[in-house]
């Protein structure tokens, strides 16, 4: 069950899906679902996740993403808290999303329900 401030989701970069959903798919049994030409969502991995081939993706590591029931009220949480925002909040399919850096340098996203 989805619940505010956990970890929900992971989120990796892959500028060849084609490619990475044939390693991931013969090495570990993930199935996968294509949500156009630049992201497809894996299951099947212990933690649902996605592959991202937009450009700005390219070379990151891996993004963990915590849910929220209310982004907004979140998005003030994290800034309060002295979170950096990198991105602002913004609409996917499915959803909200933002992301930022922690003290450490690292980044992560929160995203919620529409």
């Amino acid at each position: 069950m989805r619940a505010d401030g956990k970890i929900d989701y992971c989120e990796f970069a892959g500028q060849d899906i084609p490619a990475m959903k044939r390693f991931y798919g013969e090495a570990f049994g993930w199935g996968f679902t294509d949500y156009g030409p630049s992201y497809v969502a894996f299951e099947g991995a212990g933690l649902d996740g996605g592959i991202s081939a937009e450009p700005e993706s390219a070379g990151k590591p891996p993004l963990v993403v915590l849910y929220a029931t209310d982004i907004t009220a979140m998005f003030a949480k994290v800034k309060a808290a002295g979170g950096v925002i990198t991105r602002e909040i913004f609409s996917f399919p499915g959803g909200r999303r933002f992301q930022f850096r922690d003290p450490s340098g690292n980044e992560l996203a929160v995203w919620a329900k529409t």
